[in-house]
């Protein structure tokens, strides 16, 4: 490479087994931001980074990405830490306040308050006041949801259509979309893989989250291989985001 490869990757718990290795192992000639999920697709929009790892929502909206063939951050049912917590119960949401920091858990929520549950709430993203509100990530993993009606936003996606959810996956501009850009993300979660409990350690200090809450929550909530019945979902999810009018079309993937 004749420069150094912008990496922006999400810091966030749920992302460490993918950017384990960029983390701790950096490649040569790679430099890596540690950024918001919405950061990473504004600088991947804005040519500030050749390589993000974005909300999936996002890649129907840039143009000229390619995504890289078999990682990402889903979920099969009950991911914990995608939350709609309400304090009214579901009929009764007028107002939804948006964590701005993830676009596809918004869109999720649009989706499904919609078409599960049939209402069209105010949204917005000012903090303040409002009926539910939008939690994720490892805030998420740490709110205290006693007396407060709860929906997993995965799991009410799996119920409603019968697929996992992709919330997340590398995505690369075109002009940096090689086969070696592909083997340093993939080289990045195998040392996540084999050095798994030094993750878990890592970030159960850092989070303040128990080991048993990390290692149960990394294994079984979330999973980092994609595979068809993960894309099928997120498909679906573009159909339907493209119908609501929050994507302009349902574009088909473009793999590395």
């Amino acid at each position: 490479m004749t420069k150094a490869l912008r990496i922006s990757l999400v810091d966030f718990l749920n992302a460490r087994p993918l950017t384990w290795g960029l983390l701790h192992e950096p490649p040569a000639d790679v430099s890596v931001s540690r950024d918001v999920p919405s950061v990473c697709a504004a600088k991947l929009a804005a040519g500030e980074a050749d390589v993000g790892l974005i909300p999936s929502i996002e890649y129907a909206r840039i143009p000229d990405l390619k995504v890289i063939p078999g990682l990402g951050i889903a979920a099969s049912s009950e991911v914990r830490s995608v939350l709609l917590v309400s304090d009214v119960s579901r009929e009764r949401i007028r107002s939804v306040d948006l964590d701005p920091a993830s676009r596809t858990s918004a869109a999720l929520t649009r989706i499904l308050l919609k078409r599960v549950y049939g209402i069209s709430p105010e949204y917005h993203e000012r903090g303040g006041r409002a009926d539910a509100r939008l939690i994720i990530g490892d805030p998420a993993l740490k709110t205290r949801l006693n007396g407060h009606v709860v929906l997993d936003l995965a799991a009410e996606w799996r119920a409603f259509s019968g697929h996992p959810f992709v919330f997340a996956f590398w995505a690369v501009r075109s002009a940096a979309a090689t086969p070696e850009v592909a083997a340093i993300l993939r080289r990045s979660y195998e040392a996540g893989l084999a050095q798994f409990d030094s993750l878990v350690r890592e970030e159960s200090a850092a989070s303040g989250l128990s080991p048993a809450v990390v290692e149960d929550y990394l294994h079984h909530a979330l999973h980092f291989e994609l595979d068809r019945g993960d894309l099928d979902g997120l498909a679906a999810f573009y159909r339907m985001a493209a119908e609501d009018g929050l994507i302009p079309s349902a574009a088909p993937l473009r793999f590395v």
